[in-house]
């Protein structure tokens, strides 16, 4: 019997945590049958069935209850040492780095303690700012880099890089008219009352992609939660990225998501810094942090 990996334990851990497979790819930025085939993996190689499948998600078998505990015991220690093998205790520096507020909100979180385990004597300024702050911050050498929605970067002297590609996906309540469609389109999306985030640019987001239609805006918030317990309510629907996304609201309502038919630009997370700059150490290893995150991360824009 081969080793286990490292991801395949991910993988399996983030489905049991989620209770849906393709809840678990959306948390973990890769495709269901990549998680898929990495459980099938494990139960082949364990010669057990880890999760009962059902209609609404998978529940752990007893095989898989008893794994559990022993599989995050060994991503805690793995985690552990690489953090000790790869921590950097003479690097030094400072970083301004700029983020925009969905970014802040929903991705720098979980690099946080990673980043000052790794590198102690590093000292990141993490300062939440809006797009156009952002750049024109990195244009004057006000700061180092940005972390951004890279899809919105509109300075030409900026280059930049994706880490994260998210996909947009309908947001609707259960039992909703559109969930129950074999296929739904933006046309549609359009026939029902919509809410539109404007945090992010957002709302320029939604024009690009409708084209020539028009959703029927019930309202506009730049509240994520707003429209999540809105959406969950059933007063509307909204297209968000799975960055995001939540299966409950904060009155315990839920929220299911269906992909569009049509064509939907995903949700693009990365750094920005201006093409002038010469990179320090501490900037490079910021940089290569994050590369070594994502297996989807561009080279290029």
């Amino acid at each position: 019997m081969s080793s286990l990996s490292f991801r395949q334990l991910q993988y399996v851990v983030a489905v049991a945590d989620a209770g849906q497979i393709s809840a678990a790819a959306r948390e973990l930025y890769v495709s269901q049958s990549a998680v898929t085939m990495a459980v099938q993996e494990v139960e082949r190689q364990l010669r057990a069935e880890l999760f009962v499948r059902g209609p609404r998600g998978v529940v752990l078998s007893p095989a898989g209850r008893a794994f559990l505990p022993k599989a995050r015991r060994i991503l805690q220690l793995m985690d552990d040492a690489t953090l000790v093998a790869t921590s950097d205790t003479d690097l030094r520096g400072n970083i301004q780095v700029g983020v925009t507020y969905t970014v802040m909100a929903y991705f720098v979180p979980h690099h946080l303690q990673r980043l000052r385990a790794m590198f102690p004597q590093v000292e990141i300024s993490w300062l939440e700012l809006d797009r156009p702050e952002v750049e024109d911050l990195l244009h004057s050498g006000h700061l180092d880099l940005g972390l951004v929605l890279t899809s919105n970067i509109r300075r030409r002297e900026l280059d930049h890089e994706t880490l994260v590609h998210s996909r947009r996906r309908l947001w609707h309540a259960p039992g909703h008219a559109l969930g129950d469609l074999p296929e739904v389109r933006l046309t549609d999306v359009a026939e029902h009352p919509y809410v539109q985030l404007t945090v992010d640019e957002a709302d320029y987001t939604t024009r690009s992609y409708w084209g020539g239609l028009s959703p029927r805006v019930l309202l506009e918030t730049s509240s994520i939660e707003a429209v999540r317990s809105i959406v969950a309510n059933g007063d509307g629907v909204a297209i968000l990225s799975d960055m995001v996304y939540r299966p409950w609201s904060l009155e315990g309502k839920k929220v299911d998501t269906v992909v569009l038919r049509d064509p939907v630009p995903d949700m693009r997370i990365g750094l920005a810094w201006h093409r002038a700059v010469s990179f320090t150490p501490a900037m490079t290893a910021l940089r290569e942090y994050f590369r070594g995150q994502f297996d989807t991360a561009d080279q290029r824009p």
